[in-house]
């Protein structure tokens, strides 16, 4: 299944995407994700190849549990994929409820791209209806993630403490987006 997002005549900044499910061939944009120390500045900092390998795993299996789905990030015009959106089942504050995440490759970044990808996995998420409530948990010191979500229409909860990834905690923001 592939989902296009498409913006006028946008192609000088090429920001008409599609995002694909996951698959096995996408480790290598794994690595480039979450295995380097600028992309995880908000996040804890990069994994090792051994838990980017595990993640990997987890990604290609998600839909199959019934638990989520993640999705790379694929420019239109080029095939190229730029970034990783998704979410998955989680609980917060003794609630069931989506969780969504989402990044873009610094060449690539301030284009749209992730709120465009973000936008069509909301769509997803809102089709499957397992779950009421989408939440983003972003660090207080990444505004571009923060503002993302207030342009989404998520509504900012409350500040807290969030782990991630495992073993390293964190102060994010709660945002909020109600599927129904």
């Amino acid at each position: 299944m592939a989902v296009d997002s498409k913006s006028g005549n946008d192609m000088e900044h090429k920001s008409n995407i599609r995002i694909e499910p996951w698959g096995e061939g996408d480790l290598p944009l794994l690595k480039k994700l979450l295995g380097d120390p600028a992309m995880t500045e908000h996040l804890g900092g990069p994994e090792s190849d051994e838990q980017l390998i595990k993640r990997q795993a987890r990604y290609e299996k998600l839909v199959e549990s019934g638990k989520g789905r993640m999705f790379k990030v694929v420019l239109q015009e080029t095939g190229e994929a730029v970034g990783s959106v998704g979410y998955w089942d989680s609980s917060h504050n003794g609630e069931e409820i989506y969780e969504m995440g989402w990044s873009v490759l610094p060449g690539f970044q301030g284009r749209g791209i992730a709120g465009k990808g973000a936008a069509l996995v909301i769509a997803a998420a809102r089709a499957d209806g397992k779950h009421r409530f989408l939440h983003a948990f972003p660090s207080v010191e990444n505004p571009p993630s923060n503002a993302l979500c207030r342009k989404l229409g998520f509504t900012l909860v409350e500040e807290c403490e969030f782990e991630y990834p495992k073993g390293h905690f964190m102060r994010c923001n709660d945002w909020c987006l109600d599927l129904l």
